[in-house]
């Protein structure tokens, strides 16, 4: 059998073609692309590795056929190499620097970059003064037109919370026995405000995303977001460290929607100098622990907006508010 001899040359480029439908894409690109970083830690100046996975993506025109998918890989290896040289890059300059040769070389007005680095930091135990390993996740994410960029950066964080509901529950049956068992009103009220309590509890998820760009420390963020929940976490923990972090957390039980609107309060207050333009994404999610299902909350809008809300100025009409991450990164290509 004769083979067929194409008409069109192996170098033609078929993706600037026009594709049999024409209708744009929101999003091409390729997703789970792993590699190692070397960017730098939080606030600090002194750099490290960091694994990460990256999502890259370009806006796609009706008139084209496809993006090009190697091109996608050749920025990130141009745009890595290049600030490798650099003092310490941080995680959302990168994705920024991407976004914008993405959208240059694939000749669009849209591309996104979202990376997600995971990187240990050296916690103390709070008694002991242990030393171990805690794994977080840092979120890059940057969108660009080509000319300009806007950028986000982020955490997500391990930590625990206990039931608010079911503690009360459970304290409200231990002045009745109390009270049962000979004690007055006022000794059993006294004794279970000083007795811890127990309640069901369990591993939450905090991920703080903020849209700026003002230099922020990751560590900064992690911070806010462990302090929203009952109680931070530990790889290692003694006895005098374990019985610490279960105190604390069931002296400050909260719900799901506690611990979003204390990362919000966080922000607020620990991070004055970020300008009320900025972008907020709190959600909390909680692996739960006596139930078949999960809880989550989550709060996004600009800072302005809830620092006014905090100080009872109510919050902004639908006409106002900015409804998604998204929305505000995509607001800078209209």
């Amino acid at each position: 059998m004769t083979a067929v001899r194409s008409e069109k040359p192996l170098g033609n480029d078929i993706q600037n073609c026009e594709p049999a439908t024409r209708i744009e894409l929101s999003r091409v690109g390729v997703t789970g692309l792993k590699r190692v970083l070397r960017l730098r830690r939080g606030a600090r100046s002194s750099s490290a590795l960091f694994f990460a996975e990256l999502d890259m993506f370009a806006h796609l025109s009706a008139e084209r056929s496809g993006a090009h998918m190697s091109r996608f890989i050749e920025n990130m290896e141009d745009v890595a190499s290049e600030m490798s040289a650099e003092v310490s890059p941080d995680i959302e300059t990168l994705a920024e620097r991407m976004a914008l040769a993405i959208a240059r070389a694939q000749g669009t007005d849209r591309a996104e970059v979202r990376i997600r680095a995971q990187f240990p930091m050296t916690r103390r135990t709070p008694v002991s003064g242990s030393e171990a390993e805690n794994i977080y996740t840092f979120i890059g994410i940057a969108i660009s037109d080509g000319h300009t960029a806007r950028r986000a950066v982020g955490v997500e964080v391990t930590g625990f919370t206990v039931c608010p509901c079911a503690r009360e529950m459970v304290a409200e049956y231990a002045r009745a026995a109390l009270e049962s068992a000979g004690y007055s009103a006022a000794q059993a009220s006294e004794i279970t405000s000083i007795v811890p309590l127990a309640s069901h509890n369990q591993r939450g998820c905090g991920t703080l995303v903020i849209g700026t760009q003002a230099r922020l420390g990751a560590e900064e963020i992690v911070k806010i977001v462990e302090d929203a929940m009952s109680s931070e976490i530990y790889e290692l923990l003694k006895r005098p460290d374990e019985l610490h972090v279960v105190r604390k957390g069931h002296e400050r039980p909260r719900f799901v929607e506690d611990a979003v609107r204390e990362m919000i309060r966080g922000v607020a207050e620990k991070l004055p100098s970020i300008p009320d333009d900025a972008f907020i994404w709190a959600r909390q999610d909680n692996f739960e622990s006596i139930h078949a299902h999960n809880a989550c909350a989550e709060r996004c809008g600009l800072l302005g907006d809830m620092r006014r809300e905090l100080q009872g100025g109510g919050r902004p009409g639908d006409e106002a508010r900015v409804s998604s991450l998204d929305a505000w990164l995509g607001s800078l290509l209209k």
